[in-house]
C-alpha cells in the first residue's frame, strides 16, 4: 500500500520541485515536509498541525485533498495503534525476541540468586547447623593399660575443640591428635566442638583404664 508521504514525494519530484521550493510556496518548514514524506508524523508539532500540513501539501501538489487526508488518517491510526499496543502484538517476531530476552534475563537472575544463596549458606551454615565431630580414637569401651592415651578425630576447621575442658589444636583440615592423661577405672572422655556462632556438638567415649 502506497504511503501518503511516498505519494507526495513522487508527485513533487514528477513536477521537478525540491523541498525548499515547496516550503516557500506552502509556508511549511522543510524539515516538516521531509518528515511527512518519510511518514514520521511524530516529528510534527501535533496531529492538528500534521492534518493541516497534509491538506496544504496535497492542495499545492494538485492531489485530491480528501483522499490524501483519508490516507493520512489511516496511516496515522496504524502508527498510533502500533505505539499503543505492546510491541509484541504489533510485531509477533519482535514479541518472540522480547520474550526470549526476558526469559534469558529471568534465568540469569535466577542463577545469580542461587549462587548468592549458596554463598550465604556456606558462609553462615554454622548459624544453622552444629559443627561436625568425629572421634577416631578411643573407641567406645576400649581398654587401656596406661594413664596416657591418644585421642584423634576430626571437626570443622573453624571450630574450637576441647577434650575434658582442655583445648586441642586443629590442623588446617580440622584433624586433631593429642595425648591426654586419664584416671584408672571406668572413665568417660567428653569431646566438645563449638563453632563461631556458639553452636556445639558434644560426643562422649567410655573407656576402661587398667594400668599394669
Amino acid at each position: 500500500m502506497i504511503r501518503i508521504g511516498q505519494q507526495f514525494e513522487e508527485e513533487r519530484k514528477r513536477k521537478g520541485l525540491n523541498l525548499e521550493e515547496v516550503s516557500r510556496a506552502t509556508k511549511i518548514r522543510e524539515d516538516f515536509l521531509r518528515a511527512i514524506e518519510k511518514g514520521d508524523f511524530r516529528a510534527l508539532p501535533s496531529s492538528a498541525y500534521a492534518y493541516g500540513f497534509v491538506r496544504n501539501y496535497a492542495k499545492f501538489l494538485g492531489l485530491p485533498v480528501e483522499k490524501s487526508l483519508a490516507l493520512y488518517r489511516r496511516e496515522f491510526d496504524e502508527k498510533k495503534q502500533i505505539e499503543v499496543l505492546p510491541r509484541g502484538l504489533a510485531n509477533p517476531n519482535e514479541y518472540k525476541r522480547t520474550k526470549f530476552k526476558i526469559g534469558k534475563s529471568v534465568i540469569i537472575i535466577g542463577v545469580v540468586f542461587v549462587l548468592i544463596a549458596f554463598f550465604l549458606l556456606f558462609q553462615y551454615r554454622g548459624a544453622l547447623f552444629n559443627p561436625s565431630l568425629k572421634i577416631e580414637t578411643p573407641k567406645e569401651n576400649q581398654s587401656f593399660k596406661t594413664l596416657t592415651i591418644e585421642v584423634t578425630g576430626k571437626t570443622d576447621p573453624d571450630s574450637t575443640l576441647t577434650v575434658e575442658n582442655q583445648q586441642i589444636t586443629l590442623d588446617r583440615n580440622g584433624n586433631f591428635t593429642k595425648e591426654i592423661t586419664v584416671f584408672p577405672g571406668n572413665t568417660t572422655i567428653t569431646f566438645t566442638a563449638e563453632n563461631r556462632f556458639g553452636r556445639t556438638t558434644v560426643l562422649k567415649r567410655d573407656i576402661i583404664v587398667k594400668p599394669d
